[in-house]
């Protein structure tokens, strides 16, 4: 579905893109990754066609730079860092919708089911939304609409517990029908929602590998600990994952989304030396309903 050709992209005489060559086919779920200045974000724009460059990209035998229209019209974009638009949230729904030939309900709806009170929101400038509430908005426009080609930088980062469950959800429903482009400075952030890890440094592709894809995107997992002593930061760290205690701090119990273990275990493993007793399993596939 994608090709990338011998891409290449020069900034004053600084080479960012070095002979990128890619296929990348739908279903696949790619982690984009890499330190910064390794090329990652460059290579996003010249599919999105916001560059020239040397070499080829292809979206279906499509050049993005040479028919952006129509390559857009396939794209859902979640942007790391929102813009910085000061219209009203309802407006700007509206108008992506309108943009895309969509539907602003379906928009959102997707919105509504990430936790955001749309009555609330709908009035207020984007610029004035928390990061978190921005983050959801941008997930509804893209996840709303009918698109084929999921482009998401850092897309859960500011997500709480259950939206990132809820998001994790859409997804899914996604994934057999749809490419995704992930792309993070870290691994362990994404590495449940994919099945193939691309790594970029100084311009190339220094690792491109297919992973184990057997974590659903739906699971759930039952995790309960047990302290040695009781700790005020660890009762915070937990806390932010809506783990509770029933005895004042000393055990814990709560779930954690299938494709968030890595990330959770590494919460954990600050504390590893106050660890007495940990136990981690499956507790089902939930709906995001559930």
């Amino acid at each position: 579905m994608i090709t990338f050709s011998g891409v290449s992209k020069t900034f004053r005489r600084h080479r960012v893109l070095d002979d990128v060559s890619l296929t990348i086919e739908r279903g696949e779920r790619v982690a984009l990754v890499g330190s910064n200045g390794a090329g990652k974000t460059t290579l996003i724009r010249c599919l999105l066609g916001e560059y020239t460059h040397d070499g080829e990209v292809r979206v279906d035998g499509i050049a993005p730079r040479a028919d952006r229209r129509t390559v857009l019209s396939r794209v859902g974009f979640v942007p790391q860092i929102p813009p910085p638009l000061k219209m009203p949230v309802g407006e700007l729904v509206s108008f992506a919708a309108s943009v895309c030939g969509s539907d602003a309900k379906r928009m959102v709806a997707v919105v509504e089911e990430l936790g955001l009170d749309w009555g609330r929101v709908r009035r207020l400038p984007f610029v004035k939304l928390s990061g978190g509430m921005k983050q959801k908005l941008l997930i509804g426009i893209a996840l709303g609409r009918d698109s084929d080609l999921l482009i998401m930088d850092e897309p859960a980062a500011n997500l709480d517990p259950t939206a990132r469950h809820i998001f994790f959800h859409q997804l899914h429903e996604r994934k057999d029908r749809a490419v995704m482009l992930i792309t993070s400075h870290r691994l362990d952030e994404v590495a449940a929602l994919v099945n193939r890890v691309v790594e970029m440094d100084q311009g190339k592709v220094a690792l491109d590998d297919r992973v184990a894809d057997d974590v659903e995107m739906t699971s759930r997992l039952r995790c309960g600990i047990m302290l040695s002593r009781l700790e005020p930061a660890f009762a915070k760290s937990i806390g932010e994952w809506h783990f509770v205690s029933a005895d004042g701090g000393l055990t814990w119990s709560g779930e954690v989304n299938g494709p968030d273990r890595l990330r959770f275990l590494g919460v954990v493993s600050r504390y590893a030396g106050l660890v007495a007793s940990f136990e981690m399993k499956e507790a089902r596939a939930c709906a995001a309903t559930d």
